[in-house]
């Protein structure tokens, strides 16, 4: 399955009790499949996964399941630090109908890189649904090299990579070394054209929930060959990229989403909503 270009790494909408609100969620999937959403990626880092429960992503992903309706590639996040859990929970999201799953590097256990390759391997030989792995060490505190990314790719329902690395001599090699079938997406929206410049496939986006059409008309300009308008759309895009990621995200994010009237609510603990020299900043840079 090709999951598309630009991918939105979906807010996860809450009401005024900081609680699951579907119809809100409605509303977002809506939004971003007529802003230029190829796909959608749910219950990741931008949906605040590490603060939703089990029963709360499962309740997530029927329902966008249900709303999005077979119109665009659907894929949930059920990575964790526990290979066992992470396979039964795995399961249980296949039964809801996504066309794929989110598999992040495991956090806190630190395992090498052949703990990475056996983790990864055993949770896709587990199902029967495309995996994307999701690679950033920034939050995970352990690189999975390329070797490992690259043997990973010859599992055979491991499709795709999200490269959260910010480098880009890894994402090349990657390439490089994989088959054409094999997906590599930028887990950094600044990295966006950089990544399609040595052959990889996208992006896996925060700031398409606001820019997804300009996003998408950058792709689509550096892949018809017009490299100047293309790069002429990142100059004018990396700011305000950069301007969703100087609070902790996806605290920006949502506070743009509510700003234009598409109503997500707040974030839940440990992460705060933005103070007023914050907002103010974030308003500028992206031109709100």
């Amino acid at each position: 399955m090709n999951f598309g270009n630009v991918l939105t790494a979906m807010v996860t909408p809450f009401n005024e009790q900081n609680e699951l609100n579907l119809g809100r969620t409605e509303t977002v999937v809506e939004h971003l499949i007529n802003n230029g959403t190829d796909a959608l990626v749910i219950g990741g880092t931008t949906g605040e996964s590490p603060t939703l429960t089990k029963e709360e992503k499962l309740t997530l992903y029927k329902h966008v399941v249900e709303v999005v309706n077979g119109r665009i590639p659907v894929i949930a996040g059920t990575g964790s630090n526990n290979t066992q859990e992470t396979i039964e929970f795995t399961k249980k999201v296949e039964e809801l109908g996504v066309d794929g799953v989110l598999l992040v590097a495991p956090y806190y256990n630190k395992p090498n890189q052949e703990g990475l390759y056996q983790h990864f391997k055993t949770i896709a030989e587990s199902t029967k649904l495309p995996a994307m792995l999701y690679n950033i060490p920034g939050r995970t505190s352990i690189n999975m090299d390329v070797e490992t990314t690259v043997a990973l790719s010859k599992v055979p329902n491991i499709v795709a990579v999200k490269e959260s690395s910010q480098d880009v001599f890894m994402m090349t090699e990657i390439v490089d070394q994989t088959d054409d079938d094999f997906m590599l997406y930028s887990g950094d929206d600044g990295f966006t054209l950089p990544a399609l410049a040595v052959g990889g496939n996208g992006i896996v986006s925060v700031s398409s929930h606001i820019f997804g059409n300009e996003m998408q008309d950058m792709v689509q300009s550096y892949l018809k060959g017009e490299v100047d308008r293309a790069a002429e759309a990142h100059q004018q895009l990396l700011p305000k990229m950069k301007g969703f990621f100087k609070a902790p995200s996806p605290v920006p994010i949502k506070t743009a989403l509510n700003r234009m009237g598409i109503e997500v609510g707040s974030v839940r603990l440990p992460l705060v909503p933005l103070n007023k020299e914050e907002e103010r900043q974030l308003y500028e840079d992206i031109g709100m």
